[in-house]
């Protein structure tokens, strides 16, 4: 995945898992390996979660020795540990992410695929730059203009996932239908955005789907937003990342990676995509929103 350019991220998690794993396939309490390690449990525990920004790759190579790790596996859990080390855009903004959103934006930079249910908002990778900045005067009013030009540069980095020549990333979008009603920052920034959404939903690396009013509650139940981000088939030799969903709220955010969870979310997505209009009548309704706004 380095071609990419993702950054920390992917590789810290998957070191962490095999760190965990070898681990307990060597019998030893984390408490115990953390002694032979001459380390703190605390940091032991903190490299198997990916809770730190970088590992050592003498760590790696002492824990390999401990746990018993054939060299040819050291060998792969040493580069994960250098690929730790490369710092990608997002580091930059480090400032104003907020806590573990700059894990999800490096996941995201590595994904293969994202797909999505918003039912309130127009979905981060699809904003256009004037809705982005409306709804960022209202979250933050008293920020200074530079500082608010560095936040909707955040936004524009990860858009460039969708275009990009090499793997874009495939875009699979449900939509509430009164995302398209709730006007932000005015009728003509909503024109320009509906025409966005239409305008996108040509490339092939992307589906947006309307869920309309009359729809109701597919599958009996009211979802709040989620991101499922899959990261597909690894070159061979690379170790896999299990998709991940991605729950964002205002008091924190949270992260699913059960098979039961992303079964859940995955299933729960593609009843709410049945449920809404097609491609084409949701490129259709669109595109006659934004005519209604330019009125």
């Amino acid at each position: 995945m380095s071609d990419l350019g993702v950054g920390s991220t992917v590789p810290l998690r998957q070191l962490g898992r095999l760190m965990l794993e070898w681990r307990n396939r060597s019998g030893l309490s984390q408490a115990r390996a953390a002694e032979l390690l001459e380390m703190g449990a605390t940091s032991l525990a903190r490299i198997e979660k990916a809770e730190i920004t970088r590992v050592r790759t003498s760590t790696v190579k002492e824990a390999c020795g401990v746990y018993g790790v054939p060299a040819d596996v050291t060998e792969g859990m040493v580069r994960l540990a250098q690929q730790a080390k490369v710092k990608s855009w997002w580091h930059s903004y480090s400032d104003l992410l907020p806590k573990n959103l700059d894990v999800y934006v490096g996941l995201e930079a590595a994904a293969a695929e994202c797909v999505t249910y918003q039912p309130e908002l127009i979905p981060g990778l699809l904003q256009t730059e004037n809705y982005d900045r409306a709804l960022l005067s209202e979250r933050w009013p008293n920020d200074p203009a530079e500082e608010r030009d560095r936040r909707t540069q955040i936004k524009q980095h990860r858009q460039a996932a969708i275009t990009r020549k090499h793997r874009p990333l495939e875009l699979d979008v449900v939509i509430g239908q009164a995302v398209l009603h709730r006007p932000v920052g005015g009728a003509k920034v909503m024109a320009s955005q509906l025409r966005h959404l239409a305008d996108s939903s040509t490339r092939e690396n992307v589906s947006i789907r309307v869920l309309p009013f009359e729809a109701g509650f597919p599958g009996g139940i009211s979802m709040l937003p989620f991101v499922i981000l899959d990261f597909g088939t690894p070159p061979r030799g690379e170790p896999t990342e299990p998709p991940v969903v991605y729950l964002e709220g205002d008091v924190g955010s949270m992260y699913l990676e059960s098979e039961d969870d992303v079964r859940f979310y995955t299933d729960a997505h593609n009843t709410l995509r049945e449920a809404a209009l097609e491609d084409s009548a949701s490129r259709d309704l669109l595109r006659r929103i934004a005519r209604e706004y330019s009125s």
